[in-house]
C-alpha cells in the first residue's frame, strides 16, 4: 500500500518501526526486501548496528530530518510502521528532558551491573523514591534510565515528564496528515503471523540469530528483543527443538500482534479493516 501510495504521490518511504532501524537483520525484522526499496526511495531501514540502543528520541531526530528533506525535494512523507510510540513522539512531541551525557549513563549502567536488584533501587530509592517504587524490579531499561536523568539532572524523572511536551514534528512543519491504521481481522491476522514466522524460518531466521549471538550483546539491548530471537537462540543454545522454538515464537508474536491492536484501537480510533478474501 505504501509503496503504490508512493507512486501515486511521488512519496518517500520513511521507517516507523523500531526493530527496522536495526542492520544485518532483514529477515528477523522483515525490511522491505530489494525490490520494495528500488522501487521508490525508503529512508531510516538498517541505519544502527545490533549493538546500538535505539530509543524514540533518537529516531524522531533523524525523523525530523529524514521529513524536512524529503520536503525540500518536493516529495511526500510516507511514514509506514506499527511503533505506536513513535507515531506518538512524531504528532504529539516527547517529554523535554534534559540530554542525558554518556558519563552519566555509563555511571548508571556500571552501578546496576555491580549492584544486587534491591542495592540498585536503594541507590534510585535515594534519587528518586516514586520511580523506586513504581518501575518493577526487572525493568531494568527503565530503572537505569530514571537513574541516570536524576543524577545528571537532580530531579526525578516524573518531574521532567510532567513539564508537558514538545509540539510535534508535524505540527511544528504545519502540516496536513493523513493517518491510515489497517486492522485486519483477529484470524486473519493471527494466521498471518504464523505463516510469517514460517516463512522467515525459511529464509533463514536461524542464522540471523545465530550472527546475532555471535555479538555477545547484552540481553538489554532492543535489537536482542525482536520476535523469535529468545526462541531461536534457546534453539541453536539446545533448550528447545526447532518445532517448539517455532510455536514458541509464533506465540509471542500473536500476543505481541494482540496488545498492538489494543494500543492502537484505544488511540487512533479510526481505522481500515481489509475485506475478507
Amino acid at each position: 500500500m505504501a509503496l503504490d501510495m508512493a507512486h501515486k504521490v511521488n512519496g518517500v518511504i520513511i521507517n516507523a518501526d523500531a526493530m527496522q532501524v536495526y542492520a544485518g537483520l532483514p529477515i528477523l525484522t522483515a525490511q522491505p526486501d530489494g525490490e520494495a526499496k528500488k522501487a521508490a526511495p525508503h529512508e531510516l531501514y538498517e541505519v544502527f548496528p545490533p549493538s546500538f540502543k535505539s530509543s524514540a528520541g533518537k529516531w524522531l531526530e533523524l525523523a525530523e530530518g529524514a521529513i524536512k528533506e524529503t520536503l525540500a525535494r518536493k516529495r511526500v512523507p510516507i511514514l509506514v510502521g506499527g511503533t505506536g510510540m513513535y507515531f506518538n513522539a512524531l504528532c504529539g512531541g516527547l517529554s523535554d528532558i534534559p540530554p542525558i551525557p554518556e558519563s552519566a549513563r555509563i555511571k548508571a549502567q556500571e552501578l546496576y551491573d555491580k549492584s544486587s536488584s534491591e542495592g540498585f533501587r536503594a541507590a534510585l530509592l535515594k534519587l528518586d523514591p516514586v520511580s523506586a517504587e513504581r518501575i518493577k524490579p526487572n525493568d531494568k531499561q527503565r530503572l537505569i534510565r530514571a537513574y541516570e536523568v536524576a543524577l545528571h539532572t537532580g530531579k526525578p524523572i516524573e518531574h521532567w515528564q510532567k513539564q508537558g511536551k514538545n509540539p510535534g514534528i508535524l505540527e511544528s512543519l504545519g502540516l496536513n496528515v493523513e493517518r491510515i491504521l489497517i486492522m485486519p481481522q483477529r484470524d486473519e491476522l493471527y494466521a498471518a503471523c504464523d505463516g510469517r514466522f514460517l516463512k522467515m524460518i525459511d529464509q533463514g531466521a536461524v542464522e540471523e540469530v545465530r550472527s546475532l549471538m555471535a555479538m555477545s550483546l547484552d540481553k538489554d539491548c532492543p535489537s536482542m528483543k525482536i520476535l523469535g530471537v529468545r526462541e531461536l537462540t534457546e534453539y541453536l543454545e539446545g533448550k528447545l527443538s526447532l518445532d517448539e522454538a517455532i510455536t514458541k515464537a509464533q506465540q509471542s508474536t500473536r500476543n505481541y500482534a494482540k496488545r498492538q491492536s489494543t494500543w492502537f484501537r484505544n488511540q487512533w480510533k479510526d481505522y481500515f479493516t481489509p475485506p475478507r478474501p
